[in-house]
């Protein structure tokens, strides 16, 4: 017996995938309206807790994660949920409560550009954002309510616009808890987290769920973290997946103090400023931030025989005031006291996305599903940069307004030409309006407008002997900073191009495993690069990555869940300049395998092993970062039938790796005014314990 099993239908010139594309992945027990016969009925088996059977994705590199796999692996971080994606490496180079450094398919999405992220249909991504474009803070996820992760790599896909050229992840939570529980975390450094929800049924229909998340940490370094944050939801439901609506109000607050990378040459000296030095110090101890965030997101679908419509909503409220110091005393005559700069910024978001498919008539010659949608978000921002000292002004640098609209229109059409032949194509025409006030820079301020057209392409083979062959095409884009378009020296486009190709294959010939293997291409008319110094992000130079990933999920028996995933990723620029053309923080191996057991006896417990490879840190390749490996241990016991004990072990080999590593010029106190350039490190934290006690109720 598989660990899952899902139910499928499917008229008969369709693979099962035209139901799950047809109604978004809903429940297929729901699934009432199509106009099927039961001699249609297919059952599929999924195996390993992941709905990517044969017949369920269009391409080797989709897939959606379940909730079983999710809760299985230990996390250091909430944003490490995404790790689950083969191929996707999760770290951070600051304090805890920043949005987390990314890496997918050979790019270092920094904060999150050119990975599109949403919850609950809300997008994470933010645009034009004081500290980085496209900065995705998933701090305020509440990982026991996950329900499942969808994921897409590459820029095939219609629906997905902005920051979606190297993929996308849609989270969703539960909108029904099994039982309410409660979970206290005990662990090093000072780490305390308390989680607990509840689940009200109102109706036989409508149900309540509450939640409230506090933890504190202070991690492993000299100057402590001082980590506090408190998280709060509250979700209303009714209905099915497929019939039905829910609404989720979100409430987040932190604030932490932040040790940033350090210079090896420091290091290396072993003290600075006539004391000791380490790995765990920081040159600029007063680094750190505050943020907040809250927002009201609804969703609502209806499935009829004729076609299933959808509705997403979203108002978002969020703020950031982020201290950073990395260059430390490069300019001691106008700034005596340091480099520290001050980024903030104070954010309103509305949007909206509408979507209608709708199946063939019975009497066409080929079963087809058509698909309109659009999509409406609107930004208002106010943010700033500041030269500072200690978290104290001594300098204005830049303060704007930024209003910023996008409208995206896509069309898609699934088209069944046989049992075995399916062909999806899609068009989608995005417009960005960008609108700049700037108050210390006026010469600056402006509006422009800038506009994409985006075809997509996807052919399906197969199943032949339970195996699928893919090939995707799609042209895809990000957005720059709106500051960086309306700049009136060396403006950027508001919008940059990508292109991407991929041929895969699924295969699940044995019954117990699962492969996919997927080959692609990925070229970029620019790469983005984040300028501290002017607050905004800006267009580099061309590019191009060539990559391989591969995937296997074994079940062999019902105890047991093997999972091994491998990317590996050439990544160049695609232009010539003597300075070289490896592209800097560009991951190139990427190796993932986890192994967990489940139900003996008592006892259930999972171990994984990350392995990332060495990145270019320069453009002639010349300094490398290092290579690492690290594995996470959980190891769970049921007391009782309501009471659950779990001991995670988190870097179990207490390797001393490195969670980025940046090459640059800095200078300390007392070194040439030239500064130095060198390796700079930010380390992972070393062998830590956490102890946790769920009682449910």
């Amino acid at each position: 017996m598989s660990m899952l099993s899902r139910t499928f239908l499917a008229p008969k010139h369709c693979l099962p995938c035209l139901v799950a594309c047809f109604v978004s992945g809903v429940q297929s027990q729901n699934i009432t309206g199509l106009k099927v016969s039961q001699a249609q009925i297919q059952d599929i088996e999924i195996y390993g807790h992941y709905d990517n059977a044969i017949g369920s994705t269009e391409s080797a590199s989709k897939g959606v994660i379940g909730s079983e796999v999710l809760v299985s692996r230990a996390l250091l971080r909430p944003g490490e949920i995404l790790e689950h994606i083969p191929g996707m490496v999760v770290t951070q180079h600051s304090g805890d409560g920043k949005a987390n450094q990314y890496f997918l398919r050979g790019m270092n999405l920094d904060h999150g550009t050119d990975f599109a992220t949403s919850l609950n249909g809300m997008p994470i991504n933010m645009p034009s954002h004081a500290h980085g474009q496209g900065y995705t803070d998933l701090n305020f996820l509440i990982p026991e309510l996950v329900n499942k992760v969808q994921y897409n790599k590459g820029p095939y896909y219609a629906e997905s616009g902005d920051f979606s050229s190297a993929g996308s992840a849609k989270i969703t939570y539960r909108t029904q808890l099994k039982e309410p529980f409660a979970e206290l975390s005990l662990g090093l450094n000072g780490y305390q987290r308390v989680v607990a929800a509840n689940t009200v049924t109102l109706n036989e229909d409508t149900r309540l769920i509450s939640a409230l998340e506090r933890m504190n940490n202070n991690g492993p370094w000299r100057t402590p973290e001082g980590l506090r944050k408190t998280n709060a939801l509250l979700s209303l439901a009714q209905g099915t997946a497929s019939n039905g609506w829910s609404s989720f109000f979100s409430a987040y607050q932190a604030h932490w103090n932040a040790t940033d990378q350090v210079p090896s040459r420091l290091l290396a000296e072993g003290q600075y400023g006539g004391q000791g030095f380490g790995l765990f110090d920081a040159v600029d101890p007063s680094d750190g931030a505050k943020t907040n965030r809250y927002s009201l997101s609804g969703e609502w679908q209806a499935l009829s025989k004729e076609h299933t419509d959808k509705v997403n909503w979203y108002g978002i409220y969020s703020d950031l005031n982020i201290f950073s110091n990395f260059t430390y005393f490069t300019d001691p005559i106008s700034r005596p006291f340091g480099d520290q700069l001050e980024q903030f910024e104070k954010r309103n978001v509305l949007g909206a996305a509408f979507s209608r498919s709708w199946l063939s008539d019975e009497k066409a010659s080929h079963t087809f599903v058509n698909t309109l949608g659009l999509q409406l978000r609107q930004d208002a921002i106010h943010l700033g940069l500041n030269n500072t000292a200690h978290r104290t002004v001594m300098q204005n640098v830049r303060l704007d307004n930024i209003k910023q609209l996008q409208i995206g229109v896509y069309a898609e059409n699934e088209m069944y030409w046989q049992e075995w032949l399916k062909t999806i194509a899609g068009l989608r025409f995005d417009q960005f309006n960008f609108q700049v006030n700037g108050f210390l820079l006026p010469e600056n301020s402006g509006a422009k407008q800038s506009t994409q057209l985006s075809p997509k392409f996807s052919l399906i083979l197969g199943p032949w002997q339970k195996t699928e062959l893919f090939y995707n095409q799609g042209q895809g884009f990000h957005s720059n900073d709106a500051r960086g378009v309306l700049a009136k020296v060396d403006p950027v486009p508001g919008l940059i191009a990508s292109m991407g190709q991929e041929i895969g294959l699924k295969t699940q010939v044995l019954k117990n495993l699962q492969t996919t293997l997927a080959l692609w291409r990925l070229r970029f008319d620019s790469e983005l690069y984040y300028s501290g110094e002017t607050g905004s992000t800006q267009a580099g130079r061309p590019s191009e990555r060539r990559g391989v990933e591969m995937a296997h999920h074994f079940t062999p028996t019902e105890h047991w869940l093997l999972d091994a995933t491998f990317a590996w990723t050439k990544a160049r620029y695609s232009d010539k300049d003597p300075a070289g053309n490896f592209i800097p923080n560009a991951v190139d191996k990427v190796a993932n395998l986890s192994v967990t057991a489940r139900n003996f006896g008592p006892w259930s417990g999972s171990i994984g092993v990350r392995y990332i490879g060495p990145a270019a840190l320069i453009e002639n390749n010349s300094v490398q970062s290092a290579p690492s490996v690290s594995a996470n241990l959980r190891v769970s016991k049921k007391i009782n039938s309501s009471t659950l004990v779990t001991l995670d072990v988190l870097n179990l080999l207490n390797r001393h790796n490195n969670d980025i590593a940046y090459y640059y010029n800095s200078r300390l106190s007392g070194e040439s005014m030239a500064g130095v350039d060198d390796l700079h490190l930010h380390p992972s934290e070393l062998r830590t314990f956490r102890l946790s006690t769920k009682i449910k109720f």
